[in-house]
């Protein structure tokens, strides 16, 4: 299994397929990764040389935020909202949808234990 940014990628997927493994990286900018170092995007991940994966890290790490950094990028982001009190912190705080999805029936079971909501009086 090739090794990228200390990520294992599958051997017998395809090139843009298992580069999608890496936190951060989707289909679009693994295509656009394969473009920029004239990869074959249809080859498979376990034909790579050390020389291809030593560009595809030294690409990642110099013009992507991937990984780790982008984890804790989007951890201090809810922080931050959290902190400030806006409505979209406290629902992250509350654990409830947070992008305006209904909550009558599917958010109940969507997080950790169940949420009771009361039932209408007859």
């Amino acid at each position: 299994m090739p090794r990228v940014i200390g990520i294992d990628i599958p051997d017998n997927k395809r090139l843009e397929v298992s580069l999608t493994y890496i936190y951060g990286v989707g289909r679009r900018r693994a295509n656009e990764i394969c473009a920029k170092l004239s990869l074959n995007p249809n080859m498979r991940a376990h034909t790579l040389t050390e020389e291809d994966v030593a560009k595809i890290n030294a690409m990642l790490t110099s013009q992507y935020v991937v990984e780790g950094d982008l984890r804790r990028q989007v951890q201090n982001n809810i922080k931050r909202l959290i902190s400030i009190h806006s409505y979209r912190g406290m629902r992250h705080r509350l654990g409830l949808p947070v992008r305006g999805q209904r909550t009558r029936t599917n958010s109940r079971t969507r997080k950790g234990k169940r949420k009771t909501v009361a039932n209408k009086k007859k």
